[in-house]
Order: structure tokens, then sequence, then C-alpha cells
């Protein structure tokens, strides 16, 4: 069981997050929809999904859905880059995709480099890169 398969992000308005995540930040999907009930992205490793963010609710209970929320839930999603200088184009890219910067790019304690974005939802996302990082033939980090 020790693996993640998908993750989900209930969004307030499909258009605008496939806007954001696709068109934006070059997510890659097969969907060429702009409003699709449900969208997957072909990212590496845990694949990444959209949906409507009141249907996912009436999915988990639909006599008594969990209340409605976006934003800071106490998770963060990451994009792990292989160079010091994908943190600022990655942010970047983010801020002309119409994120939110909340933490410009900047040198942390640990010897890395990073940045927060948020997206149209309030989902926060960390763009990182560390001296140390290593990743496996498919892209993926490797701890």
């Amino acid at each position: 069981m020790n693996r993640i398969n998908i993750i989900c992000m209930g969004v307030s308005d499909m258009a605008r997050s496939i806007c954001f995540y696709r068109d934006g930040l070059g997510f890659e999907t097969d969907e060429m929809a702009d409003n699709p009930t449900v969208i997957f992205f072909n990212t590496t490793g845990t694949k990444f999904e959209l949906y409507p963010l009141i249907l996912l609710a009436e999915d988990i209970n639909p006599n008594n859905p969990p209340p409605l929320s976006n934003g800071f839930a106490g998770i963060t999603l990451a994009i792990n880059v292989k160079e010091k200088k994908e943190v600022d184009e990655t942010i970047k890219m983010a801020k002309a995709a119409g994120a939110t910067i909340v933490k410009e790019p900047t040198n942390v304690f640990w010897g890395g480099y990073h940045a927060y974005f948020s997206d149209p939802d309030g989902y926060y996302w960390e763009v990182a890169w560390g001296p140390d990082f290593q990743y496996d033939e498919q892209n993926m980090l490797i701890f």
C-alpha cells in the first residue's frame, strides 16, 4: 500500500483551473476541452486530477458533504527542480498564469532554494531546488 496514485483537487471553476494548469503551467493532458467534468494530467509518478469542488464534496457524502473551503489546509504540493534557476523560471511562469506568489524565491536554511505560489483556488505549491536532490530515470526524486 506504500503509494499515492492520484492527487485530486476540488476546484471552484474547472475552466479557470484548466487554463491555469494546462495552458499556463504546461501540465500535460490528453483532454482538449476547456470545461470537462474531470481532468487528469500526465504527471510523472503520482497523477494529478481536477474535479469540481461541489461534486467532490457530494461524492464523499451526498447526504452530509464536508464543508467547502479552499486554500491552506495544512498541506502543500511541491514541484522539485533539478537546477536552481528553474525555481525562478517556474515562479515566473506561475505568475504569468495567474498564480499569487506568496513567497519569492529565497535561499533556505537546509542549503536549498525555494518559493511558494497559490493557484486560483488558493492551493499552495512549493517550488524547490536542493544541492543534494537526486532523481531516478523517470525524474522522480530519490530520498
